[in-house]
């Protein structure tokens, strides 16, 4: 049974929060915010921050319950594990920060009131899940799916059986979490889900007006089987635009996958993390 939460919002480190900032602001139509250490953006169904910090790290990634029952039943299935203090001004209400294996802050809410009802000139992009590169693979996935909860929605592995690639669901999406192997753990990408081909081709015409190049896409992820295309902001960090996720059915067993280029894009090349 899926924990029945959404991504509400990523908070990253970036040794220029204000670059990172604008970028942001104007690539995936946001209203930037200045903070006390750094910079809040947001859009309809989409949030970021970024304060002073390294590059390619994660702050807190915040997680909101849909309903109270489904907090009540995360609050109890966690009570258990070592409690952080949560980041300020993170969410409203209610909330649990906890620490995976690698150190990144996650973040789980009550549900959150709809405070992203803003215009915007640009299709919906809703803030959908996120990365993170790992060593840890094995003890990654234990923390993610038998503590927390998420639920593997497919796996990938190399000819030696050895994991490098998995993907988590929260709710009926595929993934709002995937975890890939490296040797040093670090932010991977965040990913904004569109709602269909038309809004993918604007969001396309808007990179190329910005004058931001797509770096990988457009193609077509196996695991998830959504359309995408990435873009990489001023640290680096790959953004992406889909469509199309897999919506997993109740009890969808877990699928198994090579570790190739062909799993990560069905349609031609792809960005292997190691």
């Amino acid at each position: 049974m899926e924990l029945q939460a959404t991504l509400h919002s990523i908070h990253l480190t970036s040794p220029d929060p204000l670059a990172m900032a604008q970028f942001y602001s104007r690539t995936y139509g946001m209203q930037m915010q200045a903070l006390e250490n750094g910079f809040r953006c947001r859009g309809p169904g989409r949030e970021l921050r970024v304060s002073t910090g390294a590059a390619h790290q994660l702050h807190h990634a915040h997680f909101a319950l849909s309903t109270p029952a489904a907090w009540h039943a995360f609050q109890a299935r966690v009570a258990s594990l070592p409690q952080h203090a949560v980041p300020a001004n993170c969410c409203d209400g209610q909330a649990m920060a906890l620490r995976d294996p690698d150190g990144n802050l996650v973040v789980f809410s009550a549900p959150q009131a709809d405070a992203h009802a803003l215009e915007a000139p640009l299709p919906p992009a809703t803030l959908q899940h996120f990365a993170l590169r790992t060593p840890n693979m094995p003890v990654m996935l234990a923390f993610y799916t038998e503590q927390l909860g998420l639920v593997l929605s497919d796996a990938v592995r190399d000819p030696q059986g050895h994991l490098r690639a998995c993907f988590l669901r929260s709710d009926a999406l595929h993934h709002a979490l995937a975890l890939f192997f490296a040797p040093e753990a670090c932010f991977d990408h965040q990913s904004f889900e569109a709602p269909d081909w038309n809004s993918m081709k604007t969001w396309g015409d808007h990179m190329a007006a910005q004058r931001v190049p797509i770096v990988w896409g457009l193609g077509r992820h196996g695991p998830g089987n959504d359309v995408f295309f990435m873009v990489r902001d001023p640290d680096g960090n790959l953004a992406e635009i889909s469509s199309e996720i897999e919506e997993c059915a109740p009890g969808r067993p877990a699928g198994e996958w090579p570790h190739e280029e062909h799993t990560l894009n069905l349609w031609g090349k792809a960005i292997l993390r190691s």
